[in-house]
């Protein structure tokens, strides 16, 4: 059982999505962060989301995909590929999350709290996969699938007008536009076990820190990095 607070607010999330679920259980867990348990003894959260993100992650290509291939008949298998790349990447999703307000909801470490952790993007992206893959279990598919496309409308627009896959070509573009600008990328950070690395990117503006993202991978760290770059500079929407 969950205590009663964290019910009534996790309520608050479930009327914002405008679903009827019930196993309040699974959603808690689907917002619980790693760094929680460490440091929350007796917590009444046994797992954290990491196995719902990975439901999740599936449930969120699917549906995605589904999209793409009936919405755009005429585009061939490579250029869907890009745009679902562009749709499910961390940036992307982290956006949907924080169009829900998802960091509110998040059982977070206080050192990952205290550090900005309850909006990172990375955070944000993988909470929006489990919690996608929670709703999933109860209510299928037909449930996940307005709340996902929804949260990614803006994105999809941007999509639908031509503008996908690789970030770091349209930052190098807008840079171009001033004659003595320039953007430089560095891989700052980077965490985990070989078989599950997580690299965050740092990219400058005239040698100066201005955006960062993460990703799996050095390229997906740099890209989502471009990706909030874009996002600061105004070309892109959150």
């Amino acid at each position: 059982m969950i205590p009663q607070k964290r019910e009534k607010h996790l309520q608050t999330l479930i009327r914002r999505l405008n679903i009827n679920l019930t196993n309040l259980e699974q959603l808690s867990i689907a917002l619980t962060h790693p760094s929680f348990l460490l440091e929350e003894e007796g917590s009444h959260a046994l797992i954290n989301n990491q196995r719902l993100e990975f439901l999740g992650d599936a449930v969120v290509d699917l549906i995605v995909g589904q999209f793409l291939y009936e919405t755009f008949p005429d585009k061939p298998e490579g250029e869907l590929t890009k745009m679902r790349a562009a749709l499910v990447c961390e940036s992307s999703l982290a956006n949907a999350a924080r169009r829900v307000s998802l960091g509110e909801y998040l059982l977070i470490g206080k050192g990952e709290r205290g550090s900005g952790g309850a909006n990172r993007s990375s955070n944000l992206a993988d909470a929006w996969e489990a919690m996608s893959g929670a709703i999933y279990l109860e209510l299928g598919i037909d449930a996940v699938r307005p709340i996902i496309l929804n949260n990614l409308h803006p994105e999809i627009e941007h999509v639908r007008k031509g503008h996908y896959g690789d970030y770091k070509t349209q930052l190098q573009e807008e840079v171009q536009r001033h004659k003595n600008d320039t953007v430089s990328y560095e891989i700052i950070h980077e965490e985990g076990p070989d078989h599950a690395k997580r690299f965050t990117a740092c990219v400058r503006l005239n040698g100066v820190n201005y955006a960062e993202g993460s990703g799996k991978t050095k390229k997906e760290a740099e890209q989502n990095a471009a990706c909030f770059a874009l996002i600061k500079l105004g070309i892109l929407e959150r």
